[in-house]
């Protein structure tokens, strides 16, 4: 970790030297974790009242007190302070830091996404959950389950899925309707899903649906979602619907047309993290809470040089924190449980409760997957619960209308 600003010792004949400047840096005397985090704290005010030169001093002292290959501490602070400086540089946040150059080969994208999987239990987590809710709302008496899948990306998800479905007697029909940004993505996740779906015996369906980013859903799914009276619905929104938060009023309406679907289940899956505020720095120090639980679970499970880690921290949470740091209208913006909760049953949805064995299904997912003292899990509200330490990260609920 950081070590503390002390001044080295002098013989006592020496003249007395006057006490070190803070905002001088020493690359052997870094300021200790709490400082770090009040200096960042102290930036992000010194941006959200424009004062600009301040800003850009304070910037250069945790420019050099960070690094993308050190401990959790420093590399938190690189990625925050990257994110500051871009904001800095973005006349106009509200537009988010797409013309700030931190655009990202779609490729590296998909590549973090997998590596995000492979090293952290959050996705695994969410999706396992999610499935057992789906399975368990579904009777085994279904002839034909249709599933509506917002955002599949890989389709990592379903596999598993697949697998308990076909285990039925006799097996259902599955048919699959995802949704994402690239038709040629969408595409090579259908067929790799059908040839395993084929592999099972299973008779299976999969239909891709553009969503174009910024693009209203609501026309999408009206227009492009076929609903068949003999099929049972399940719709999917893991780690969606925080996207859909720019516009509130929108987001009812969305939620309000899921449920005239008649959706047997809905699965919802968000981080717990309120990064919505509308006071920057409010919302500067919530996300600097949250990424610090990330960082620290990453330090916690992986070696120190793991090129996965590197490849997570710098792409898949780098743009996020950018995006909740440089821009005041971004996809990034996260609440907590207890406000989609509420959105929700305004929506007309009815909480259902998770079952202990979607909790030992998480708990068996850890223990062998993500071996750590520091991951928890808690039931609230009929929900669960993943954190790190006693931060909750994020949270998996199912609903019904």
């Amino acid at each position: 970790m950081l070590g503390s600003f002390d001044s080295s010792s002098h013989n006592d004949d020496e003249e007395e030297q006057p006490p070190p400047n803070p905002y001088i840096h020493r690359r052997s005397l870094a300021p200790p974790p709490v400082h770090i985090r009040q200096l960042l704290v102290s930036c992000a005010e010194l941006v959200s009242r424009s004062d600009l030169s301040a800003a850009h001093r304070l910037i250069a002292v945790l420019a050099t007190n960070s690094s993308p290959f050190g401990d959790s501490t420093e590399r938190l602070v690189h990625q925050f302070t990257r994110a500051l400086s871009l904001r800095l540089m973005n006349p106009n946040p509200a537009a988010g830091n797409q013309d700030l150059g931190f655009n990202v080969d779609d490729a590296l994208i998909q590549s973090s996404y997998l590596s995000l999987n492979q090293v952290t239990p959050f996705v695994r987590f969410c999706q396992l959950t999610a499935n057992q809710a789906i399975l368990e709302a579904i009777d085994d008496g279904q002839k034909a389950i249709h599933i509506l899948d917002f955002d599949i990306m890989q389709g990592l998800q379903w596999p598993p899925l697949l697998q308990a479905v076909a285990e039925r007697y006799p097996p259902p029909t599955l048919r699959i309707t995802a949704t994402g940004t690239d038709l040629e993505t969408l595409r090579r996740t259908g067929d790799r899903l059908a040839r395993f779906a084929h592999s099972l015996g299973l008779r299976f369906q999969f239909h891709p649906v553009i969503l174009v980013s910024n693009q209203d859903p609501i026309s999408s799914i009206t227009s492009s979602v076929l609903l068949l009276p003999d099929e049972t619905l399940a719709v999917n929104c893991v780690n969606y619907l925080h996207r859909l938060l720019k516009d509130c009023n929108r987001l009812l309406l969305f939620l309000q047309r899921i449920k005239s679907m008649s959706p047997r289940v809905l699965t919802v899956a968000e981080r717990e993290a309120n990064h919505n505020l509308p006071i920057f720095r409010q919302r500067f120090v919530e996300a600097l809470d949250h990424y610090t639980a990330v960082f620290d679970s990453l330090e916690g499970t992986l070696p120190p040089n793991s090129p996965e880690r590197l490849a997570v921290e710098q792409i898949w949470f780098g743009r996020e924190i950018a995006d909740i740091v440089t821009g005041d209208g971004g996809e990034d913006r996260h609440e907590r449980f207890t406000s989609w909760a509420a959105m929700l049953r305004c929506a007309g949805f009815s909480n259902i409760p998770l079952s202990p064995f979607a909790l030992s299904q998480a708990k068996l997912l850890l223990r062998l997957h993500y071996p750590s003292e520091g991951y928890q899990l808690h039931i609230l509200d009929d929900s669960l619960f993943l954190g790190w330490q006693n931060q909750p990260l994020f949270s998996v609920s199912s609903w019904h209308y």
